[in-house]
């Protein structure tokens, strides 16, 4: 856990949040700035900062975290029609928040996306 990091506070607990989802690998709830009518992040619970920090250890942790996006979906009611989900990765791929965390993105059809 990282003493600064948001979510390491959501997931000790600190800052409240809307849960969805909570196992002992992974936290998943909704944002707090929706970008979709439908917008939820699913977490590791341990302080990765991003891709990029992933290493070959991270592999069962990984595929964890991306089963249990799906099944979030699932939850959200947003599987069957479909969904997008993001991975912004350090400051030019959009990352705002130094935690690793995948972006649920439903409830409406979502545009392509446009890279400016």
């Amino acid at each position: 856990m990282s003493d600064s990091c948001i979510f390491c506070k959501i997931v000790a607990g600190a800052i409240p949040s809307k849960k969805i989802y909570e196992d002992d690998l992974v936290l998943a709830f909704l944002d707090i700035h929706p970008q979709a009518p439908v917008h939820a992040l699913v977490i590791p619970k341990r302080h990765i900062v991003c891709m990029d920090d992933l290493e070959e250890a991270d592999r069962e942790l990984v595929g964890h975290l991306l089963e249990r996006t799906a099944h979030v979906a699932r939850l959200l009611n947003v599987a069957q029609n479909g969904y997008r989900t993001l991975i912004n990765t350090r400051a030019h791929g959009g990352q705002e928040v130094d935690h690793l965390h995948v972006h649920i993105l439903g409830g409406a059809r979502i545009g392509p996306m446009v890279c400016r």
